[in-house]
């Protein structure tokens, strides 16, 4: 007998897990660049749409079937007889796809931590690998009625089925990927690559963080009941709360370490915060969700670190630290915090070491399991299709090398990439200082210089964008009606004031400013220098530069006037 409110309860939750693809699509866009956004986003459609099919052919049948404690069986098509593991009052269709969008979550994780450097074929072939085989084994050892389910394990909607599983796979694959072309320095220190949209990764953000209620509150699988109801409520709850204090804990963490709270790492507590109580989002309560976000909160700061830092494992996203590690934590915290309604009692709770020792076995034998499984894929693509993207394809980006893609923002400017391999460079040296190398000639003012006709002076003034409308109306008063403004990148000497991204000192070369072109007959030069300093003028670094050239001539296209009939806009 079916249950309508069962089904459609399981249904909801599928379609919001199913809506995941769209939040992990956008935040790795997003902390990415411009240049591979494209192939990121066939990448999140394709490991759903070749994902599905194989967890339907293969993937299924080893996650649920009965065969043994360690995989089920082979099932193509799922024919067989699953009512033990059905749900009660849900078809198995139902609880068929929403078991797949599960399996799917946990392919697209690898994305994040490999962008910008994976040759599509390579990883179209391991996301297969991750739904057919992967994924669905040890599923079985934990939702399958396997040998950890049997043990007593509790994994409530997937820290580590799905997300460790998923951040195993990304922390082997970008180990043996490498980091991308000019991630590190030659002394191996790392270099901050800026994702290109902060705002489609936030957006991303926002839509995980909402699909969650769907990813762990569907797991109830049910709303039937008294009991039920009061479960998925309190999954909610603690969901909630533990994202929002991960964000609250890095906000802290990142102001006290950088001088400022970072934004980007910020967003990924949030996603650490989900990961981490999703395993225990129905056995604790909000004092353990609270903690338990806390924990993830501190650990995403330092593992992204030590990644980034000590172990040289170039992720572009976060995505080891945050669906590995907290995937990790958050499950073997269960055993510290579970008050005992739905599982044994937790640590703290006056449960014992037992459930505490059976989580933190669940977590390592799973973790190794994948670790195998994954490596072996890995280095059988690497030598044979290749697994990485060559280097002029990733220099390039692999939008347009990978899919023909000129650009994912026709129409839209973007920064340049400045990322470069160091070992192409040729270093250059010589004795003889620069000041001394490059002559340098004292110009005559203004005032002493001939005025043989009429002179044409072009002023072109770098400054700050905070400054340019200030700049603009001064000038308009001072009898300037023609200017040009363009938004351009530069440095001085001093190379910018160094900035910290995700805990990896910026020292920009590059910084954005504001190019104003003026060219004057009438109005004095030293009128406009002196004007644009008094408004300009801060006493920092950054202030800008004027600079002064001589112009032989002025067109007006439409009347066809030279000279200084050109700059009169009289009828």
């Amino acid at each position: 007998m079916y249950s309508s409110v069962n089904t459609i309860w399981v249904l909801i939750g599928a379609a919001l897990v199913f809506f995941m693809q769209a939040g992990f699509s956008m935040c790795e866009a997003g902390f990415t660049r411009s240049k591979n956004t494209g192939n990121i986003l066939m990448k999140n459609l394709m490991d759903f749409c070749i994902g599905t099919p194989c967890f339907w052919l293969v993937g299924f049948g080893l996650m649920f079937g009965s065969s043994s404690a360690i995989f089920g069986w082979i099932d193509p098509l799922i024919m067989k007889d699953y009512s033990s593991v059905l749900p009660d009052g849900v078809p198995l269709w139902a609880f068929a796809i929403f078991q797949t969008v599960f399996c799917a979550t946990s392919s697209t994780i690898v994305s994040g931590a490999m962008a910008e450097r994976t040759k599509f074929s390579a990883y179209c072939i391991y996301s297969a690998a991750i739904s057919l085989i992967i994924y669905p084994v040890s599923g079985h050892w934990i939702w399958g009625g396997g040998w950890l389910s049997q043990l007593g394990f509790h994994d409530f909607a997937g820290s580590t089925a799905v997300h460790m599983v998923g951040g195993v796979c990304a922390l082997i694959g970008a180990k043996i990927l490498g980091p991308r072309i000019g991630k590190y320095d030659r002394n191996g220190k790392p270099k901050a690559i800026l994702g290109h949209n902060l705002t489609i990764a936030a957006l991303g953000v926002f839509i995980l963080w909402f699909c969650w209620f769907g990813f762990n509150g569907a797991s109830t699988v049910g709303m039937d009941s008294d009991e039920l109801v009061e479960s998925a409520s309190l999954v909610f709850f603690n969901t909630n709360l533990a994202a929002a204090v991960a964000c609250c804990v890095t906000l802290i963490i990142t102001w006290v370490r950088y001088k400022k709270p970072d934004v980007s790492m910020t967003y990924n507590a949030a996603l650490a915060g989900l990961v981490g109580i999703t395993a225990g989002c129905d056995a604790v309560s909000p004092v353990g969700a609270f903690f338990i976000g806390a924990v993830c909160g501190v650990a995403v700061v330092f593992s992204v670190e030590f990644f980034d830092k000590i172990a040289k494992i170039d992720d572009p996203v976060g995505a080891i630290s945050v669906h590995c590690v907290c995937g990790a934590l958050g499950t073997i915290m269960t055993g510290l915090f579970a008050t005992g309604v739905s599982t044994e009692k937790g640590l703290f709770y006056g449960g014992g070491l037992h459930f505490l020792g059976v989580q933190t076995l669940g977590v390592v034998s799973v973790a190794a399991y994948v670790a195998v499984i994954i490596t072996s894929v890995f280095l059988i693509l690497k030598h044979t299709i290749g697994l990485r993207a060559s280097k002029e394809d990733e220099l390039t980006g692999l939008d347009v090398t990978e899919h023909g893609l000129l650009s994912a923002y026709a129409g839209f400017a973007t920064l340049p990439d400045t990322a470069y391999d160091e070992e192409d460079v040729t270093v250059v040296s010589g004795d003889i200082p620069v000041a001394e190398a490059v002559e340098v000639k004292k110009m005559p003012s203004f005032e002493e210089r001939s005025e043989g006709g009429i002179k044409f002076t072009k002023i072109e003034i770098i400054c700050k964008e905070s400054r340019f409308e200030k700049l603009k109306n001064a000038l308009t008063e001072l009898g300037i009606t023609g200017m040009t403004m363009s938004h351009v990148l530069g440095c001085g000497a001093q190379k910018g004031k160094p900035e910290f991204y995700r805990g990896v000192e910026i020292e920009p070369t590059l910084l954005p400013k504001v190019q104003l072109d003026i060219v004057v007959s009438k109005v004095p030069v030293r009128s406009v220098i002196e004007t644009a300093k008094k408004v300009l003028y801060t006493g920092h670094i950054g202030d800008g530069k004027i600079f002064v050239y001589d112009v032989e001539n002025v067109v007006k296209i439409r009347t066809g006037e030279e000279g200084y009939d050109a700059l009169q806009d009289v009828e």
